[in-house]
């Protein structure tokens, strides 16, 4: 499976990359964000979601699942809280609602996880440095990689 790897100095750098995600963005899209706690995972939602025209992200950890109206419905869920707990919470059904899924700490529901999707591995390397590791999972998402590299 092919990877893509970017690396980003500042919190701009990694809206950057988001932005340019976004700009390539479809009904149905799934992107899954992995890495550690203050890794850039939230500064890459408010990115994307900046860029569909919505200004107030806030961490849904809470309520897991957030739903904003922009060009197109996002829905952000961050599953940290889910932890081992299997219990159907309806995130399978949110994959076909027509707008932008974005899951914080999705690898803790890769068994639920659609087969097509974009993956998105965040590094600290340093204090500000990060490293960005695009993964794609099906066709479409192959082309948003290689569009935006």
């Amino acid at each position: 499976m092919e990877e893509y790897k970017l690396t980003t100095h500042s919190d701009n750098e990694t809206i950057s990359i988001a932005q340019n995600i976004e700009s390539e963005k479809f009904p149905g899209m799934v992107i899954c964000l992995k890495g550690e706690l203050g890794s850039g995972k939230t500064v890459f939602t408010k990115g994307f979601a900046q860029s569909m025209g919505i200004d107030e992200i806030t961490s849904p950890t809470f309520t897991l699942i957030k739903e904003y109206e922009g060009e197109l419905p996002l829905y952000h869920m961050d599953v940290y809280r889910l932890g081992e707990s299997k219990e159907n919470i309806g995130i399978e059904e949110y994959f076909d609602k027509g707008g932008v899924t974005i899951i914080e700490w999705a690898d803790m529901i890769k068994d639920i996880l659609p087969e097509e999707r974009l993956d998105i591995k965040f590094k600290i390397i340093e204090e500000n440095t990060r490293v960005i590791i695009l993964e794609p999972h099906g066709e479409k998402y192959v082309n948003i990689c290689e569009a935006i590299i």
